[in-house]
């Protein structure tokens, strides 16, 4: 399998417009996808059902789109990015613009399972189609920089969700969303052939295809790395999905105060994505990631005592920055795996690895709270500290 790039290192405004289309379509994906787990409470009343039930609407959006990766990935090998992306960010308009007409609990978390196979590939495919426009030792600033637009994501979503629902309602949050995504769809229509760069492409074959999957989680760095990738996304989704509920039992926070109590989330991507990279880039993935789990681990203990809000709050946005030291460093780590021609195959593992790991990170806290919330966080604290004090000595073969 051969592919041919055409955007090359010489036509860098072309990859500045791209890589900018890119962040853009990134950031919707995850705004909308964090849009839901503040709102948890406010569905539970505008819908009336328990939060047990409306609890698994992040599990439903983050498993089928873990799934879908395995195939987008691939897909995106054999047909070209292009076709693949402009597809997915179309379902991904629709699919959130239905999202605002539900009508029932069920209704509600059969469409979010729906938009989770519609929008599996774009990010995947995007971080694929850097690791085909940038050589592995430049590669740290743009997927940086495609990270630093999902943490705004990510803050946008998990602030504004809970936020302006008194103000507008989520109902219409979804259909604003829909409106943004349709528009940046029309802005990769118009630039569509800048999406060009991976279009000439010999289909791999099934049985090759399936050997090189078998080979990419079979070496020793494969099968580390997205144990990690996999381990590292429950933590995070476990203990984000649950933290407007934590906010409102804990601190007894309306809407619009577990919207505010949640700024801080993303913004050390927003901020530090690029300079992170650059970083990594710089001195090696394998000295920051150790890093980023121990500031993870750290932060969710604070979350255990009940400590004044302020400083809640601030430990929330430590949180995001040790997610930010980790999975965007992973996901470069990822596209070195294997050959150029299974590059969207590593991805689309790596990306169904994380967020199967999301959907099992949410349901796992969700059983544990049956317990306590103190017994969940000291569950998930002691995951991350087993996962520091392992990649002490993993990484050390990675660069």
């Amino acid at each position: 399998m051969t592919t041919k790039a055409i955007i090359t290192d010489n036509n860098a405004a072309a990859r500045t417009i791209l890589l900018r289309i890119l962040a853009v379509a990134s950031c919707l994906v995850l705004f909308q996808g964090y849009l839901v787990a503040p709102l948890i409470p406010a569905l539970t009343a505008d819908l009336h059902a328990p939060a047990a039930i409306l609890g698994l609407a992040v599990p439903a959006y983050t498993i089928p789109y873990g799934l879908s990766t395995l195939f987008y990935g691939p897909l995106s090998d054999r047909l070209g990015r292009k076709p693949v992306l402009l597809s997915l960010l179309g379902m991904m308009t629709a699919a959130t613009f239905v999202l605002a007409f539900s009508r029932s609990a069920y209704m509600f978390l059969g469409i979010r399972v729906l938009a989770g196979l519609a929008t599996g590939g774009i990010v995947p495919i995007a971080i694929a189609l850097l690791g085909d426009l940038y050589p592995y030792e430049e590669r740290g600033k743009p997927i940086g920089l495609l990270y630093s637009a999902m943490a705004c994501g990510v803050m946008l979503g998990s602030t504004l969700g809970a936020y302006l629902n008194p103000l507008i309602g989520w109902r219409m949050e979804f259909m604003i969303t829909s409106v943004l995504c349709g528009l940046v769809l029309a802005l990769a229509v118009f630039y569509q052939k800048l999406f060009s760069a991976s279009q000439r492409v010999t289909p791999m074959p099934f049985k090759a295809l399936l050997s090189a999957g078998y080979q990419l989680l079979s070496g020793e760095k494969g099968r580390s790395l997205y144990s990690y990738v996999f381990l590292n996304g429950m933590f995070h989704s476990g203990v984000f999905a649950w933290l407007g509920y934590y906010f409102s039992i804990r601190y007894h926070l309306n809407d619009q105060g577990i919207g505010l109590a949640l700024l801080g989330y993303g913004l050390p991507g927003v901020l530090l994505g690029v300079s992170i990279g650059k970083l990594a880039d710089r001195y090696g993935r394998k000295k920051l990631i150790p890093i980023g789990l121990f500031i993870g681990a750290l932060t969710v203990t604070v979350l255990i005592f009940h400590f004044p809000l302020w400083m809640t709050a601030i430990a929330v946005g430590c949180l995001s920055l040790g997610y930010d030291m980790t999975q965007p460093l992973f996901a470069g780590l990822v596209t070195s795996l294997g050959s150029h021609a299974s590059r969207g195959l590593a991805v689309g593992l790596s990306a169904a690895m994380l967020f199967l790991g999301y959907g099992i990170g949410a349901l796992t806290f969700q059983f544990l709270l049956q317990f306590s919330m103190n017994t969940a966080l000291v569950t998930f604290v002691g995951l991350e500290v087993c996962l520091f004090l392992r990649s002490l000595f993993v990484f050390r073969k990675f660069k």
